[in-house]
């Protein structure tokens, strides 16, 4: 199917890792012109080798703190200088450093943490594209939210909550920007070999027999550790959201907004 991506002009943000990565690519491979946000210059330099490689020979990236309003700001900035207007909008970023953590074990600075890179970050950019947006012949919001919002788990509580805070702001914008034409929709993926998901796992003691590059390895822990087994016998492998997102972001998709789809290898949820 051609999604009728082809010159379209795409900002992920957290687009140097995991999903994020998987979606950059895929916008890539269809033929956008595509241009990441995030921190480390390491990873966004080979994102950009990747997205090139896909056949985006104009993509770019902008190293940037996505907790910082001013980098971002900035960012947009930068891209408004090179682009008049803006298609898709994917917000990805997502927080690792601070989610596998129970209610008891966070204070308020952990808590600030998660839902500033969980939430913020994704406001932060919504502001900066929206001008560009408008600008557009045609314009989609992608955030990128979690399963884990419809079936909870006490490890998972600031990740969580700051993710449910993203479905809703999804929704809200949804309402707020179908004047202008702008479809804002939220993909949830459940239980996925991300970038974080492959932390965690190496950081488990070795007597657990866990392969942080193995999907069934990393549902087992995910069945053990959270509750939150799939129909499917392993975890989702990230290159597998990447086409979700990009059908999402889509002119092909020119009637779905508000909605929250779940991409979660099976559940009763």
């Amino acid at each position: 199917m051609d999604l009728g991506l082809r010159g379209a002009r795409v900002v992920v943000n957290g687009g140097s890792k995991g999903m994020g990565r998987a979606a950059a690519e895929r916008f890539a491979a269809e033929g956008a012109r595509v241009a990441v946000l995030a921190r480390g210059k390491e990873a966004l330099d080979e994102t950009v080798v990747a997205m090139r490689d896909a056949g985006a020979a104009e993509a770019f990236a902008i190293p940037t703190d996505l907790t910082d309003g001013a980098a971002v700001a900035a960012a947009f900035e930068t891209i408004a200088a090179r682009w008049d207007d803006l298609n898709v909008l994917v917000n990805a970023a997502g927080p690792v450093e601070v989610g596998v953590r129970t209610f008891d074990d966070l204070d308020d600075a952990e808590w600030a943490a998660t839902f500033d890179i969980g939430t913020l970050s994704a406001v932060r950019c919504v502001r900066g594209a929206l001008p560009l947006l408008k600008a557009a012949a045609w314009a989609r919001i992608v955030n990128v939210s979690a399963h884990s919002t419809r079936r909870q788990s006490p490890e998972l509580v600031a990740y969580t909550a700051a993710k449910a805070a993203l479905t809703s702001l999804s929704k809200n914008l949804a309402q707020s920007l179908a004047p202008d034409g702008i479809l804002v929709n939220t993909v949830s993926p459940g239980s996925f070999l991300s970038a974080g998901m492959k932390g965690f796992l190496a950081s488990l003691p070795a007597e657990r027999g866990v392969d942080p590059n193995s999907l069934t390895d990393a549902m087992r822990i995910i069945r053990e550790d959270f509750g939150h087994p799939a129909f499917l016998p392993r975890a989702g492998d990230p290159a597998e959201i990447g086409p979700v997102i990009a059908f999402v972001g889509s002119r092909v998709n020119s009637y779905m907004t508000g909605a929250n789809i779940n991409v979660d290898g099976g559940s009763d949820f």
